[in-house]
C-alpha cells in the first residue's frame, strides 16, 4: 500500500510546518510522534497513527516509555525504524530530565537518593543493580552498574563493588536495585546480598549507607527500615 508522506498531507495536519510557523509547544505528543515517523499508510495519516498509539497507552507518555520496539512493530504503518526512533526519542527526553536532577546534592537521606536516581530504574522490565559511591559528605564520587538480570534475579559481584570503591576513595556506598513487578519487600537474597556487602565493606572502612529497593512510583530503604 503506498505511504502518504508529510509534503501531500492537508496543510493543517504538517507538524513540521505547524513547528516552524507556531513553534514546538504548539503540537500535541500526537504531532510531535507524528514528525519521528514520518509518514502513515494511504488510509492513515503518520498524526492519526501516532494518536492511536497513543490512546492504547491512556495518552500516558510514561506508559508510551516502558513499550520495547518489537511492541510498537504491532502497528500497521510502525516498521523497525520507526519504533526505534520512538524508543530513542524518548530515552532523550529520560536523560535529560536526569541531567537536571544531577547537581550533586546532598544524599544523606533514602528520599533523597530516591529522587536523585529514580530515573535511572525508572520503565525498566528487568532488574539492575547499582552502587553510588559518596564522599564523606555524602557527595556523589561515582555511580556504577554492577549487574543486570531478569524479571526478578540480578547476579552482583562483592568484589566489583569494593574495586570500585577503591578505585574512586569512596567513604561510604549506597546499594541500589530495582524491583519490575512493584513489590516492595526485601527478598531473603536481598537481604542475604546486604549483609555480605557489610561484612566485606567494614574490613576496609567503608560504610554501606543504605540498600534501597526502587519501584516506578516509591521504595524501600534497609535504613529506614531498620535492617542495617
Amino acid at each position: 500500500m503506498d505511504k502518504l508522506v508529510i509534503r501531500e498531507w492537508a496543510e493543517a495536519d504538517r507538524p513540521r510546518e505547524k513547528m516552524i510557523d507556531q513553534g514546538r509547544r504548539a503540537l500535541t505528543n500526537a504531532e510531535l510522534l507524528a514528525i519521528l515517523v514520518g509518514s502513515g499508510s494511504r488510509g492513515e495519516t503518520a498524526v492519526e497513527l501516532c494518536r492511536r498509539v497513543l490512546a492504547d497507552a491512556n495518552n500516558d507518555l510514561g506508559r508510551l516509555s516502558k513499550l520495547e520496539i518489537a511492541e510498537l512493530q504491532h502497528y500497521k504503518g510502525i516498521g523497525e525504524a520507526k519504533a526505534i526512533a520512538i524508543v530513542a526519542a524518548l530515552e532523550l527526553g529520560r536523560r535529560r530530565k536526569e541531567e537536571v536532577q544531577a547537581e550533586q546534592p546532598v544524599l544523606n537521606s533514602s528520599k533523597k537518593v530516591y529522587d536523585y536516581f529514580r530515573s535511572y530504574l525508572q520503565d525498566l522490565s528487568h532488574e539492575e543493580f547499582w552502587v553510588l559511591y559518596l564522599s564523606p559528605g555524602c557527595k556523589v564520587l561515582d555511580k556504577h552498574l554492577i549487574g543486570r538480570g531478569g524479571h526478578d534475579f540480578t547476579p552482583v559481584d562483592v568484589r566489583v563493588i569494593l574495586r570500585y570503591a577503591l578505585t574512586c576513595k569512596a567513604h561510604a556506598i549506597i546499594l541500589m536495585h530495582n524491583h519490575p513487578s512493584g513489590t516492595l519487600k526485601a527478598s531473603p537474597p536481598d537481604k542475604l546480598l546486604t549483609a555480605k556487602v557489610v561484612r566485606a565493606a567494614d574490613m576496609l572502612d567503608i560504610k554501606v549507607n543504605d540498600h534501597i529497593i526502587f519501584t516506578d512510583t516509591t521504595y524501600f530503604s534497609f535504613r529506614d527500615e531498620g535492617l542495617l
